[in-house]
């Protein structure tokens, strides 16, 4: 047996979720240019640099736009930043008109404003005369404009990140990546380079997301990007931030104590390694001799005037900082797997050899993959585990995969995912919605009622006793609607005063395409018995329960023939459907302050949890319980409520048949077992099934 180590706290997921909600609190929104009309001209490309920022915004799926507003001298953006404290990010040219970048930058400092400046220049010559020339420390960046749209994205990312990654570190743990160079030409063209991987690369998670407002909050849990041009910097961040390096790329040759030292980047590799033993380290320099002192010391090495410097860098950031796929490798370097995503992962754990695994295991290669994939969680559960701990390469393996299952699990515990026929697994889905539109009452009840068995950790105060929502997955109201309107059934059914046929005419009626799909995908992973239950908008209000107006059915869901169940169900749904527009719910309908036509219908696809005897299955239990008892025997009170639980199905209660009563408060007092012939009289002596 393998070291098992004490339970872990349960991640809370929900609190994750809220974590990921609060990163970025700091957004650049309002950029204020600041360039003669010839260079603005020439940036904008007569009209174009909105277009393209757009467009490069949306193909890299960034939340928010910045807006650009133009201005020809630095007297004017002056008093417009003055003015107008909206905007957060002032980019300039050298020269502007009546004042240079230089005085634009301490003019701004001066008056009090915290609204960071960049320079973007045009000419590499011109940057070095104007730094000779003037005192740049109020310029918090220069760039270089070499024809790449993507440098103001950058710059844009560049200064939210450096304004965000104390907050976002000490929030959720979310890695860094340092980047030290000097030289303005090469940071200018790379910085591009790693901030569209990082965006990539977060775009790439958005299928892992267990629902759109998930998938979108990750994205905001990239990797930040700290810039340094100077030993003294790198080493400061480096202190600061150690625990959560990703990855370094460094130049060799940069400043340090004010001078130019040849092997900078050396002494600042080794001291990360000293710190942070896994983190990979690439140095980049113009000298090929420092290449084998490089390889010498671990660290990578990439020659800067190669032709293929950036896409060199790229293959780096897709293979050593765990941007790409996941690549189980043997000792001697030999690929024996891929996986793309977590689920992937999980799967591939069980297939290759154990010394694959442990050959990762013991670089941490499993959580550095993880964080830059955003689970910091699963990350920081698995960095402190070595490989020495488990008695067996196998046991490793276990544990690997079980800490993956229980993370999903419990992320799975709170929040309502989106049904993916891709990567749909009934053991971790607890809670799904198929398309878009609401969950109607009954499933939000259903949600709301998981949320407080988690929040509340309800099972732990029950030992041996399971206390949860059945699997539940649920076709939500636009699947109603596109229902309604593909088959052109709804003024029909709103009008039609005979239930056989509405019933009818919805059950020749074709479910749409997608939902359908969908469906299929559900039951050929699902084989238990199955509640088709309504949910509609209105149903399980607190005044208006609508108790009984709808319909339920139960499902065997045990047809070998997957395309049987799924005519079953399909049917089933439709005659949900159609339940909405019968006579009874009609005149239940009439006697509330709403219209039918503003009804919905959304339908809960719910496991029938009890056992198999012989040929048929058996029920658990079921039941009703009221908050308020309206007939109280001592010692229970009106407001104690009262419960009334039968084996097998629900009939039994709600159809007036024997069943148990007790009052939840006081469960051990049972009004109608008080004598041998109240007992003989009152038990339950047949049940649904």
């Amino acid at each position: 047996m393998g070291v098992r180590h004490a339970p872990d706290p349960v991640i809370d997921a929900e609190r994750l979720f809220e974590g990921f909600e609060n990163l970025m609190p700091f957004r650049v929104q309002d950029i204020l240019l600041v360039s003669s009309l010839y260079d603005s001209f020439i940036l904008r490309e007569d009209g174009r640099l909105n277009e393209l920022l757009i467009g490069e915004s949306l193909e890299l799926n960034l939340q928010q736009i910045p807006g650009i507003t133009h201005v020809s001298s630095g007297a004017e953006a002056l008093a417009l930043a003055r003015s107008q404290l909206r905007f957060n990010l002032i980019v300039t040219n050298l020269e502007v008109g009546d004042m240079d970048a230089a005085q634009l930058a301490r003019e701004v400092k001066n008056a009090g404003l915290d609204v960071p400046v960049v320079v973007l220049a045009y000419d590499y010559r011109e940057i070095k005369n104007f730094v000779a020339r003037n005192p740049v420390t109020d310029i918090d960046r220069i760039f270089l404009w070499q024809g790449n749209v993507r440098i103001l994205i950058s710059i844009v990312k560049y200064i939210e990140d450096e304004r965000n990654v104390f907050h976002d570190t000490e929030a959720m743990g979310v890695p860094v990546v340092l980047v030290v160079e000097d030289n303005i030409r090469y940071y200018s063209s790379f910085l591009p380079v790693i901030y569209t991987e990082l965006i990539t690369q977060s775009r790439s998670l958005i299928s892992e997301g267990i629902n759109v407002a998930h998938k979108l909050v990750r994205m905001r849990a990239r990797p930040k990007i700290l810039l340094c041009s100077n030993y003294e910097d790198a080493a400061q961040q480096v202190m600061k931030y150690g625990e959560y390096l990703l990855g370094v790329v460094s130049d060799v040759e940069f400043p340090r104590g004010g001078e130019l030292l040849p092997d900078a980047g050396f002494q600042l590799a080794r001291m990360v390694r000293g710190m942070v033993p896994d983190v990979p380290i690439v140095l980049q320099s113009s000298r090929t001799e420092f290449m084998e002192r490089a390889q010498a010391g671990g660290f990578s090495f990439l020659r800067k005037r190669s032709p293929t410097l950036l896409g060199d860098l790229r293959q780096f950031l897709m293979e050593q900082f765990g941007f790409g796929d996941f690549v189980f490798r043997l000792p001697d370097h030999t690929e024996v797997a891929r996986a793309s995503d977590l689920n992937a992962l999980e799967t591939l754990l069980h297939e290759v050899p154990a010394e694959s695994i442990a050959y990762h295991g013991q670089r941490n290669h499993f959580s550095h993959w993880l964080m830059a994939r955003t689970e910091f969680a699963l990350a920081q559960k698995l960095r402190p585990r070595k490989v020495s701990d488990f008695a067996t390469y196998d046991d490793l393996r276990r544990d690997l995969i079980e800490s993956i299952a229980e993370y999903r699990s419990e992320q799975s515990q709170v929040l309502i995912g989106d049904f993916s026929s891709a990567t749909f697994k009934p053991a971790e889905a607890l809670f799904l919605r198929i398309g878009g539109g609401s969950l109607g009452g009954k499933a939000r009840g259903l949600a709301f009622v998981r949320h407080l068995l988690h929040s509340h950790r309800v099972a732990r105060h029950f030992a041996g006793v399971q206390v949860a929502v059945p699997p539940t997955v649920v076709l939500a109201t636009d699947a109603f609607d596109q229902f309604l309107r593909e088959n052109n059934l709804l003024d029909f059914a709103i009008h039609s005063t005979d239930d056989a046929e509405i019933e009818r005419r919805f059950l020749a009626a074709s479910l749409p395409l997608s939902p359908r799909e969908d469906l299929r995908a559900f039951l050929a992973e699902v084989r238990y018995p199955l509640a088709v239950r309504s949910s509609s908008l209105l149903e399980d209000s607190q005044y208006l329960p609508f108790t009984g107006v709808y319909e339920t059915f139960m499902l065997a869901n045990q047809d070998p023939d997957l395309d049987m169940r799924l005519h079953q169900l399909t049917e089933a749904i439709k005659r949900v459907y159609a339940s909405t527009f019968s006579r009874h719910a009609k005149a239940y309908v009439r006697a509330t302050p709403y219209r039918l036509e503003e009804e919905k219908m959304a339908v809960i696809l719910q496991q029938v949890v009890g056992a198999i005897h012989g040929q048929r299955f058996y029920p658990d239990f079921s039941g009703v319980v009221r908050s308020r008892n309206f007939y109280p025997v001592p010692p229970m009170s009106f407001a104690d409520g009262i419960a009334a639980v039968a084996l097998g199905l629900g009939r039994e209660v709600v159809g007036g048949g024997k069943c148990l009563t007790f009052c939840p408060r006081y469960p051990r007092n049972i009004v109608q077992f008080s004598s041998v012939e109240d007992i003989l009289a009152n038990s339950q002596s047949e049940f649904w099934a």
